[in-house]
């Protein structure tokens, strides 16, 4: 045996930057936009109306109607996003060994739309009902609850339920429900943020972009910063035990070596940004957990708020970890917006793939750096050096999550 190695054998990808993974990468190496005005409903009357969605998306191709009408398009995303991280890692759609399969994903905000259409039906219709399904497809355990039912995954399963970070979390419980004996485990997140009341509370947070220009909105560490913008999708990974995976002779794109979790035990205010000494204390126990020196990181990718003071609050914690001269940053988030857990899970995507094609790929920003947000923004595509990226996310009230990753030699490397 090998102690319970996990490595990620398929990824699923259904984001604004494409459904697919090969989809999500073109627009990362283009570093295209793809950010825009919400259509999901009626958004003019809110100060922030751009979004990151996913366009020409057709849920019927990943579920029946039944499976439909019972849920809501954030689970909808994760029924894609699953059915192609198994496709990817060539495993059947139904468990073969049905208790050593697991489901972990995470969530944080829910079923919206269904809620919202159920919740207004409710106060508006002469009936005062609402569906049988609303009690259902609403809870943030919804789509770990149909995935398992879907793919009979009867073994331990869960949700995690950190804000943005918890699509970082889910992969470390996935490792560690590895190490306790499942042989695969659907772990990751996606996300659908965008319905009036989901808006409204973002808002009130007063951390949205307003700028009504979509390549001007969402621009972490830059000079301009002004927030960010909200999106939906994420993506949804096979994580395997090692003999597992060798066994079946499936590819791997990569291990989880090392994860941190902390805290600030502060909410999220106006005015804050969080304890970059705890975010700091994060990455260094996902390093340490890893066996990585800070000087063996080929690349992070970080939070990307793009709030300036959250900004200037994470470089700062990044130079407390590697000192003046940080890895060379990569973000993409201003491509696709923010899709709170989704994000963070696409993040881990991105780093993968990096490494499956060879590339580290530049980052999309920031045009001009902001004060204080001095990094070494990655400007043109390389090879990597180490294989070894650090994905960070930072969650609103206090959650800080870092994941080591040791991607795997590109094909015809291995040893």
């Amino acid at each position: 045996m090998t102690g319970g190695r996990a490595v990620v054998t398929g990824i699923g990808v259904v984001a604004p930057s494409g459904v697919g993974a090969d989809a999500h990468w073109r627009t990362v190496l283009a570093g295209r936009r793809r950010t825009g005005p919400i259509t999901l409903f009626d958004a003019a009357g809110y100060p922030t109306r751009l979004g990151g969605e996913v366009v020409d998306f057709d849920p019927a191709r990943y579920a029946d109607n039944r499976a439909l009408v019972q849920t809501d398009r954030w689970t909808h995303l994760g029924f894609a996003a699953t059915a192609l991280a198994l496709a990817d890692a060539g495993l059947p759609e139904r468990a073969t060994d049905p208790y050593g399969w697991a489901v972990t994903l995470a969530s944080a905000s829910g079923g919206n739309l269904f809620g919202q259409r159920e919740l207004q039906r409710l106060w508006s219709s002469p009936s005062r009902t609402v569906g049988a399904y609303q009690s259902i497809a609403w809870f943030y355990a919804a789509s770990v609850g149909q995935l398992s039912i879907r793919h009979q995954a009867k073994g331990p399963c869960g949700v995690l339920v950190a804000e943005s970070a918890g699509g970082l979390d889910s992969l470390a419980h996935a490792v560690r429900a590895v190490r306790r004996g499942a042989s695969v485990v659907l772990a990751g997140a996606t996300e659908c943020p965008l319905s009036p009341y989901a808006l409204a509370c973002q808002l009130r947070s007063g951390l949205l972009s307003e700028v009504a220009d979509p390549e001007h909105a969402y621009r972490p560490f830059d000079a301009t910063a002004s927030g960010y913008l909200p999106a939906e999708g994420g993506a949804v990974f096979v994580v395997e035990e090692l003999d597992h995976a060798r066994a079946r002779g499936a590819r791997s794109y990569g291990e989880v070596t090392g994860w941190g979790a902390t805290h600030d035990a502060a909410h999220t205010t106006s005015d804050s940004a969080g304890d970059p000494h705890q975010y700091a204390r994060a990455m260094r126990l996902a390093l340490g957990r890893a066996g990585v020196e800070p000087d063996e990181v080929d690349v992070v990718v970080p939070d990307a708020l793009g709030v300036p003071r959250y900004d200037r609050a994470e470089a700062s914690a990044l130079r407390a970890v590697f000192g003046a001269r940080t890895p060379p940053v990569s973000t993409h988030k201003e491509l696709t917006g923010r899709a709170h857990q989704g994000g963070s899970a696409l993040d881990v995507a991105t780093a993968l793939l990096a490494f499956a094609h060879d590339t580290l790929p530049a980052s999309a920003g920031p045009e001009v750096v902001a004060e204080g947000c001095e990094l070494d923004f990655l400007r043109a595509p390389r090879r990597p050096r180490t294989r070894v990226a650090l994905v960070c996310a930072r969650g609103f009230d206090g959650f800080n999550s870092a994941l080591v990753l040791r991607g795997a030699p590109p094909a015809g490397e291995e040893g």
